[in-house]
């Protein structure tokens, strides 16, 4: 017999993959009609992730007689777009100074502007289209827990001021402030952020794919597009053409025949709890819904769901040699036994509550790790990505600067600095796997260093590894 403030989980077995979590609690989807042979379109778009259907949703919005075919390989929200932290967030991937170069100062804080507004417009076409996602928009807070961290803290407080953010837009927290929000262990400090929601990722990718079909536009599944030409994406099932191709498939890019290069599938795991007992609950005092993330070089990230379960997740194995990825979500057994080891050191009162699930999935990384959305207009072929993981809120603005792109629209979203960007591809194997393995080492190191230290400032390891990689 369950004690009294243990609460009845029906999703008590443990499993491993099986795509997330997410999907888990609220069953696959049906999948749609594969392409049946050859097709004609206005706009093809592979890849039915959040980029490709924010993308469509909004061409239809804006000229609602295209004709917009969407081919996917597996099912609309396969990928990241229903496997990650639910982090509806303004944060955006790369380096400022990247984007300052090409388009100023002014054209950085544009772009975070509209950003922070891109949350917003997200929780608006929620509310618009009758999609349940678990909303909820209670902030961002990040936990510092050594004073390595705490100092990086007050730097991105400071960055984040210099970059044009008001003192509301970044305030950071005392001990005891840290606390009030939820406690966790060994917290000596930490930021908050207004601009950040708690979403379930997989009823926002299922609910905005049946808004965009309800448009008009044609979703195929079960569809493996293998090469993108101009004028048409050749798949194991026919030939789409169409005067506009855009390739909109972050992480699995690499699967395209000549693209395996471009950007680098970057893995990121995740385990959740069973529902938390009262007792574990009133240790832990996260009452609201604000998303946690921390300081420290192997970052992780966290939700409390709206039932009342912890999903945290952070890097596994971070790359598999020459740019494979998964199929189902399975994640590593010590990758596993690491979130969870994070979990209970972080939320002690958590170690009498089981994990359920463990899952994996994979993100887009350019070599200099910071996002693009572009359009040949001679070609007619275009794409957007590379959000390095911070994509949830990104992939509505990157579809919202696609769509004014195919329409040929001179507005504020395609003069962001990110539109047009160029990248070097990544090195050759091994080198990009040997970098990334190294990378990802260093930072671990660098977190044992400052902690076992009691180091102030950042380890010299840190930096050495962000040499390395060019973040």
């Amino acid at each position: 017999m369950p004690n009294a403030d243990s609460p009845v989980d029906p999703l008590a077995k443990f499993i491993n993959g099986d795509v997330s979590f997410w999907y888990r609690s609220i069953g696959l989807p049906e999948r749609r009609p594969a392409l049946p042979g050859d097709h004609e379109a206005d706009v093809c778009i592979v890849g039915a992730g959040l980029t490709g259907l924010w993308t469509a949703y909004y061409l239809k919005r804006e000229q609602p007689d295209l004709r917009i075919t969407i081919l996917e390989k597996e099912f609309a929200g396969f990928g990241a777009s229903g496997r990650n932290g639910g982090w509806l967030s303004a944060e955006l991937a790369g380096s400022r100074d990247a984007y300052a170069s090409t388009h100023g100062r002014q054209g950085v804080i544009d772009l975070m502007r509209a950003m922070r507004a891109a949350v917003d417009d997200v929780i608006a076409v929620t509310k618009a289209e009758g999609i349940d996602a678990d909303v909820a928009k209670d902030g961002l807070v990040q936990v510092a827990r050594t004073r390595a961290q705490l100092g990086r803290m007050y730097d991105t407080v400071r960055y984040e001021q210099q970059w044009g953010a008001g003192p509301e837009d970044f305030v950071a927290l005392t001990r005891d402030e840290m606390d009030e929000r939820v406690r966790v262990a060994g917290a000596l400090g930490g930021f908050f952020s207004p601009h950040c929601a708690r979403v379930q990722p997989a009823k926002l990718v299922l609910g905005l794919a049946k808004a965009v079909e309800a448009a008009g536009v044609t979703i195929l599944e079960s569809t493996t597009v293998t090469r993108i030409e101009q004028g048409r994406a050749i798949s194991d099932r026919g030939v789409v053409r169409a005067p506009i191709v855009l390739r909109c498939l972050e992480g699995f890019t690499a699967s395209i025949e000549g693209q395996r290069r471009d950007w680098l599938p970057m893995n990121s795991s995740m385990v959740v709890t069973a529902p938390l007992t009262q007792e574990a609950s009133d240790e832990i005092g996260w009452r609201g819904a604000e998303v946690l993330g921390d300081c420290a070089h192997g970052y992780m990230y966290a939700q409390r769901t709206d039932d009342n379960r912890i999903a945290l997740g952070g890097r596994g194995i971070p790359y598999r040699y020459g740019s494979r990825t998964d199929t189902s979500g399975a994640t590593q057994e010590w990758t596993v036994n690491a979130l969870t080891e994070l979990m209970h050191d972080m939320f002690p009162a958590t170690s009498s509550v089981p994990i359920v699930h463990a899952w994996c999935g994979v993100l887009g990384v350019p070599r200099d790790w910071t996002a693009t959305v572009d359009l040949d207009p001679v070609t007619g072929l275009g794409t957007a990505g590379g959000y390095v993981g911070s994509g949830l809120t990104t992939t509505n603005l990157a579809g919202r600067t696609l769509a004014d792109l195919v329409l040929k629209r001179d507005t504020p979203l395609t003069r962001l600095p990110w539109v047009g960007r160029r990248v070097r591809r990544w090195e050759p194997e091994p080198l990009r796997w040997l970098g990334v393995q190294s990378m990802y080492v260093l930072y671990r190191m660098a977190d044992r260093r400052e902690a076992e230290r009691d180091l102030a400032t950042t380890s010299r390891i840190a930096r050495v590894a962000n040499m390395i990689t060019g973040r």
